[in-house]
């Protein structure tokens, strides 16, 4: 199946996308049989279902046309009814937390394989950076499931996936105006780069949206509740800073072609990659639904704008797909070289080169002045504390001897400048493209 482009194929009637409620009502995984990766498909799928039918609706309220508003509905209804089927394959057996772990699973391993294939330096070095902060969460997460419900973390990840510090989370709070980035995105744009923004800004948004709505219903512990609230901030920072990389010049039917040709192609990747026979058919069954919504809003952007759809989309053929796999050297390759930067306005610095009085640090000192309240700390001294040091899966030591100490939670690195060594903290600026280079199994990787 290679050089699949969904234009060429014979979309079905959109009357054959809705499905009745046997249908909707699928059979859930197996928490303890299934791989790790068909959980985080599943994850990533729900999040671009949401996007999908979340952009509908913006674009309904900002549309003066009735007819387009009723063909926007039609879309929308059968991007619902999907996002009710993917969600629903999660079993009810299957705890908040353990949950969450498959969440940060999946934005460790889906930055890191997009990071890797992104041609664009600033949207490449956006991704390395959230990278290692959601990496982090995993470790937070982890040692909050350990501890609280004795489950081991590692089994839940498949082994394919490290758990340790990274950017510590204290360290990840940043002012508001440090989180937007130039939007580097146009219409001359390579699709690898378009594809790979709307994938990460969904899949990120999809978690600020699940920490959003769990914060509350965490029952085992208030230490559990105010974790999912210090980290669903990050996640609407992470929201903010990979949504303003897009396209601001594109209109509401170009957006909402492009939204349709990438669910096509996420589709078609999980479809490729799946391992579950079961799962696999619904990954199947979802594509040939989403060619027929990409071939109504291709003949939406016809009739509305007079625009043919190579105009926003120059080649139908899919680009290298998505391919969730294990990435341990890679992330330890970017935890080795960039632990200690930060975000200042739209570009990634060294911590050490902010001004004393930069944004940063007054936003620190508004919400971290009492390290002893932080949640992500508080969550790895109550496991020290308890078990004399904190949960890992490390297949090797921690590439900074900063983060080694598992009897002590680090609080200063990537905070405090001069706890902040410079050797992490030389590479990955969006102002310098890939001035640095790191050797790893998978070959060079370029910052």
């Amino acid at each position: 199946m290679q050089n699949f482009n969904p234009f060429d194929e014979k979309p079905i009637p959109i009357e054959k996308t809705f499905m009745d409620w046997r249908a909707i009502n699928p059979c859930p995984y197996n928490k303890e049989e299934t791989d790790a990766y068909t959980k985080t498909r599943i994850v990533l799928m729900n999040g671009t279902e949401f996007e999908a039918q979340w952009f509908s609706r913006n674009f309904s309220r900002h549309c003066p046309c009735n007819e387009l508003r009723r063909e926007l509905a039609i879309l929308r209804r059968g991007e619902q009814q999907q996002q009710k089927l993917i969600s629903c394959l999660k079993p009810r057996d299957e705890s908040i937390l353990e949950h969450t772990i498959t969440y940060e699973q999946l934005a460790v391993d889906l930055t890191s394989v997009l990071a890797k294939q992104e041609p664009d330096c600033t949207v490449r070095n956006a991704l390395n950076f959230a990278l290692l902060e959601d990496f982090d969460h995993l470790f937070r997460y982890s040692n909050l499931l350990d501890m609280e419900y004795g489950i081991c973390p590692e089994k839940l990840v498949g082994g394919y996936t490290e758990i340790m510090p990274a950017r510590p989370t204290i360290s990840e709070h940043r002012h508001p105006i440090d989180s937007i980035f130039p939007d580097v995105c146009n219409k001359n744009a390579d699709i690898l780069t378009k594809l790979n923004i709307g994938i990460i800004t969904a899949a990120e948004q999809q978690t600020m949206n699940y920490y959003m709505n769990v914060a509350s219903l965490y029952d085992k512990s208030d230490l559990g509740r105010r974790l999912y609230q210090e980290i669903g901030l990050i996640e609407e920072q992470h929201v903010s800073q990979y949504e303003s990389l897009k396209d601001t010049t594109a209109t509401w039917l170009e957006d909402l072609l492009l939204h349709e040709y990438t669910e096509c192609y996420l589709y078609y990747s999980c479809l490729l990659t799946e391992c579950d026979p079961c799962i696999r058919s619904i990954w199947e069954e979802f594509l040939c639904y989403e060619i027929a919504h990409l071939h109504k809003a291709k003949d939406l952007l016809c009739k509305y704008e007079g625009k043919d759809w190579q105009e926003v989309i120059p080649c139908g053929d899919f680009p290298q797909i998505v391919c969730l796999r294990p990435n341990i050297d890679y992330v330890r390759a970017i935890i080795e070289a960039t632990t200690g930067n930060t975000q200042s306005c739209s570009s990634i610095v060294p911590l050490g080169c902010l001004d004393p009085c930069a944004p940063f640090f007054r936003y620190q000192d508004i919400v971290n002045h009492d390290v002893c309240c932080v949640p992500s700390h508080n969550v790895i001294d109550a496991r020290i504390d308890c078990f004399g040091k904190d949960y890992r899966f490390q297949t090797s030591p921690h590439p900074l001897p900063e983060l080694r100490d598992r009897c002590v939670d680090n609080v200063t690195l990537a905070r405090i400048p001069e706890c902040t060594p410079s050797e992490t903290s030389d590479c990955g600026t969006t102002d310098n493209c890939c001035q640095c280079k790191v050797r790893t199994s998978e070959g060079t990787i370029y910052f």
